[in-house]
């Protein structure tokens, strides 16, 4: 017999089945403790309903999930001392569970945490740059125009 999709382990925060310490337990978006945190009181915040990625994320839930990342940001830093926070989000690649999630994670001078977690490839020259920018940028203008 065939095993079926695994469960969404933040679906499963989300309605209770997986034990998890809430910090925002109602409403369209929920935020809780990462289980694995990068330092003590690294959030996630997530949409309550399934959504896989950030590229998937219906426009009503936009000023929703950023407004509470804005809300953690700004509680970590005046609960917990932080003299600021890293935020971040995965689409698809590198993305641990398959549910749109943004890190917040406290930050203070000398905690150890340097830049990014992975090697930097600078462009060849400031016309592959450039180039790449003007690429970006009609494909932004393209996704704007759609809304």
């Amino acid at each position: 017999m065939a095993a079926g999709p695994r469960p969404c382990t933040f679906c499963e925060v989300v309605s209770g089945a997986r034990p998890a310490h809430h910090v925002l337990a109602g409403g369209p978006v929920r935020a809780f403790l990462d289980h694995r945190p990068l330092f003590p009181g690294h959030v996630l915040v997530v949409p309550a309903r399934h959504v896989e990625h950030l590229n998937v994320l219906p426009d009503e839930l936009i000023g929703p999930l950023w407004s509470t990342v804005r809300a953690v940001s700004r509680a970590v830093v005046a609960a917990l001392g932080a003299q600021g926070t890293f935020t971040a989000t995965n689409t698809v690649v590198s993305q641990s569970v398959p549910h749109l999630h943004v890190h917040v994670v406290p930050r203070r001078r000398g905690d150890g945490l340097r830049g990014f977690f992975w090697p930097r490839h600078p462009y060849p020259d400031e016309a592959d740059a450039a180039a790449t920018a003007a690429r970006l940028a009609e494909a932004v203008g393209t996704e704007l125009s759609g809304c």
